[in-house]
C-alpha cells in the first residue's frame, strides 16, 4: 500500500529537516517543505497532499492557524500542528479549526509517526461516511428503515474512532508505544469496519434501484473454485482449513433432492454462462461467514456438483448455527441471528448473496442446527451465451 503524502509547514529549518528525514524513512512522501502561511496555501493547490504538518507559530503575514483555516476551507486537507507552546488559549484556537492531532515540540519519532497514522485513520473514516451520506442523498427511494439502520450501523466504528482518538490526543505522553499500537490497531480496525459497511451499502443501493449488472461468461468452475479456496485459506493462515471436493466427474450428492439425473460434466468442462464476478462475491461470502461463525480450528467443507444445465455448490460448517425463530429473515437486511454475540457483522452479506443468486435465475437453500452448524446450497443454472 502506497504510503501518503505530506507537506511540512515548519519555520525552523533544522527541525524541518529532521521530520522530513524521519518522514521519509517511514515511507512518507514529503513533496515540499515550506516556511511561511502564504506559501503552504500555494502549495497545498499544487501537489494535494494527504495531510499538511502546521506549525502554529509561524513567521510572515499569517500564521500556522489562519494558514490552517483556509487550507481545510479551500481543499479539505487533515492538518496536525505542530507547536512548541502548551498555552491553552493558543491550543483552543487551534482547536477550533477541528484539526486531526497536535505535535508538541520536542517530539520522538515514534510520537510524529503515531500521531500521524492516526490523523490519515480518522481522515479515511470521515471520507467513508461522507461518502455515504452522498450515496444515501442519490438513492432517496431506499426506504426509511434501511437509511436509518445504515445509520445505527455506522455510530458505533465512529464512536470507537473517535473514543481512541481522544484517548491518544489526550494521554499521548503516558502512553507507552505497546499501549498506542493497539488503540491504532482498534481505529484501523474500525475504518475497515465502516469501509466494508460500506461496500455492502453500495451492492444493497444498487439492488434496490435495479442497477446491478448480469454478465454471463465461460467459466472453468474447477480452477475457479480450487483459486478461491487458495486465496482464502492463505488468509486464515492455519486457523481454519478449507476442503475443496470435485471428484474427478462431478457427482450428485444423495441428500439434495430435486435434481433430475443428467449427463455428468467432465472434469475440465468448460461452463457456459455463469457471472464471474457475482459467483465470486456469493462463494466468498458463505465461506468467510463459515468460518466467521465456527470455532477457531474447525473444517469448513465446500463441495462442487455440476449436472448438465447446472452447477449446485455446498458450504458446510462446524458452527453456531442458526436459531429457527431467526431463519424466517435469514435474508433480510440488516439481519443477524440472535446468537452471534461480539462476532462482528451488520447483516447485509446474506441479502446481498441472495440477490446475486436471484440475478442468475437460481435458488439458495440451508439446514441448520444451533451447536451443530449451518450447511448452505446454491444452485445456480448455466446461462446461454
Amino acid at each position: 500500500m502506497m504510503k501518503a503524502k505530506i507537506l511540512v509547514v515548519e519555520d525552523e529549518i533544522i527541525v524541518a529537516s529532521d521530520i522530513k528525514n524521519c518522514l521519509e524513512r517511514s515511507g512518507y512522501t514529503v513533496p515540499a517543505v515550506v516556511l511561511y502561511g502564504e506559501q503552504a496555501i500555494e502549495k497545498v493547490a499544487e501537489y494535494q497532499p494527504d495531510l499538511v504538518l502546521m506549525d502554529i507559530m509561524l513567521k510572515g503575514d499569517i500564521n500556522g492557524v489562519e494558514a490552517a483555516q483556509e487550507i481545510i476551507k479551500r481543499f479539505k486537507i487533515p492538518v496536525v500542528y505542530l507547536t512548541a507552546h502548551c498555552d491553552k488559549n493558543i491550543l483552543q484556537k487551534a482547536k477550533n479549526t477541528q484539526p486531526f492531532g497536535y505535535i508538541i515540540k520536542p517530539f520522538a519519532e515514534n510520537q510524529l509517526i503515531t500521531t500521524i497514522e492516526i490523523a490519515l485513520s480518522k481522515y479515511q473514516a470521515e471520507i467513508v461516511m461522507r461518502e455515504a451520506l452522498e450515496k444515501e442523498k442519490e438513492n432517496r427511494n431506499i426506504e426509511s428503515y434501511f437509511v436509518s439502520m445504515v445509520s445505527h450501523e455506522f455510530r458505533n466504528p465512529l464512536s470507537n474512532i473517535f473514543n481512541y482518538t481522544e484517548l491518544l490526543t489526550n494521554n499521548s505522553c503516558k502512553l507507552n508505544e505497546d499501549k498506542q499500537k493497539e488503540y491504532i490497531y482498534q481505529i484501523q480496525n474500525a475504518v475497515k469496519h465502516l469501509d466494508d459497511l460500506l461496500s455492502d451499502v453500495l451492492l444493497i443501493g444498487r439492488a434496490e434501484v435495479g442497477r446491478d449488472s448480469f454478465n454471463p461468461s465461460p467459466l472453468d468452475l474447477e480452477i475457479f473454485c480450487q483459486n478461491l479456496v487458495s486465496e482464502i485459506q492463505l488468509a486464515v493462515s492455519n486457523d481454519y482449513k478449507i476442503i475443496f471436493s470435485m471428484q474427478g466427474l462431478c457427482t450428485i450428492p444423495e441428500n439434495i433432492n430435486n435434481i433430475q439425473s443428467s449427463q455428468l460434466l467432465t472434469k475440465k468442462y468448460k461452463l457456459p454462462g455463469l457471472d464471474k464476478k457475482l459467483l465470486r462475491h456469493i462463494l466468498t461470502n458463505l465461506i468467510t461467514n463459515a468460518i466467521k461463525y465456527s470455532p477457531q480450528g474447525s473444517t469448513i467443507r465446500f463441495d462442487l456438483f455440476c449436472v448438465q444445465g447446472e452447477a449446485i455448490f455446498r458450504i458446510q460448517d462446524e458452527g453456531i448455527g442458526i436459531p429457527e425463530a431467526d431463519q424466517e429473515n435469514l435474508f433480510s437486511s440488516f439481519h443477524r441471528g440472535s446468537n452471534v454475540g461480539k462476532i462482528p457483522g451488520h447483516g447485509l452479506g446474506l441479502a446481498i448473496v441472495k440477490h446475486y443468486v436471484n440475478l442468475h435465475g437460481g435458488e439458495i437453500a440451508y439446514a441448520s442446527k444451533v451447536g451443530r452448524g449451518t450447511t448452505f446450497i446454491v444452485s445456480l443454472p448455466f446461462q446461454n451465451n
